[in-house]
């Protein structure tokens, strides 16, 4: 992926993980993986920890202590109706 230099790394990554979702390529309960993300994007865990804290925020994945980040159920409907 190319970066656009006007704009957070972590705020174009967050957007293309919520086109993701909203296509379904990462279904509900599809783990999100930190550090695949970290070697596709070629980004620092702090940059991928910025993304997962905003889909948090946005009900967008769980995480759960010990086992990883998930998508959400709700997610897919939640990104749709942001795009409307």
């Amino acid at each position: 992926m190319e970066f656009n230099p006007t704009l957070p790394k972590w705020t174009q990554i967050a957007d293309v993980l919520r086109r993701r979702i909203a296509t379904g390529e990462y279904p509900p309960n599809h783990r999100i993986s930190e550090i695949r993300l970290e070697e596709e994007f070629g980004v620092a865990r702090i940059t991928v920890r910025k993304v997962t804290a905003a889909l948090r925020t946005e009900g967008l994945i769980v995480t759960t202590p010990g086992m990883g980040s998930f998508v959400t159920e709700q997610a897919a409907a939640i990104v749709k109706g942001a795009q409307d």
